[in-house]
């Protein structure tokens, strides 16, 4: 059983609370999704994010084909970190944990996700060539995106 790690940093002259209040509403991972994924909450996206709120998105992730996704957020430490796991959906496990730090002149926002794609070998296969590339793809896109928002960091 092979577990993966992405592992991404990225630094915005923005303040903490700031990057909570924008990071910590799931209504915006849309705006930091690529168009193309067809990335929709279908439910319980209406409150202010707590630990054990459930998450439903429809996405289209490869070759159009639609994929319900649930998460819960297990984790909520206001204004530090939150962790959302997937309960049903296109990974065979998904923990991500979401950090933001105060650093001088902004914050540090870092993404730790460890994964495992489904399909024993035959995932691990087809890892390298199509998972690990689209979750690069749409973290560089979520980088981009982000400094178009909020500025680029100095």
């Amino acid at each position: 059983m092979k577990i993966y790690r992405l592992h991404k940093k990225q630094n915005l002259p923005i303040t903490k609370t700031q990057a909570w209040n924008f990071l910590s509403d799931p209504k915006n991972l849309k705006v930091i999704t690529p168009s193309y994924m067809g990335f929709n909450i279908v439910s319980g996206a209406d409150r202010p994010m707590y630990a054990g709120q459930i998450i439903q998105y429809i996405v289209t992730p490869v070759l159009g084909i639609k994929t319900t996704w649930v998460t819960e957020i297990t984790h909520v430490r206001e204004g530090e970190y939150f962790v959302d796991e997937q309960r049903f959906g296109p990974y065979a496990l998904w923990h991500h944990k979401h950090f933001i730090k105060e650093i001088e002149g902004g914050v540090e926002m870092e993404d730790i996700i460890d994964y495992k794609v489904p399909m024993g070998i035959l995932g691990q296969l087809v890892h390298p060539i199509l998972v690990l590339p689209k979750l690069e793809e749409i973290f560089e896109y979520r980088t981009k995106k982000l400094e178009e928002l909020f500025g680029m960091y100095q």
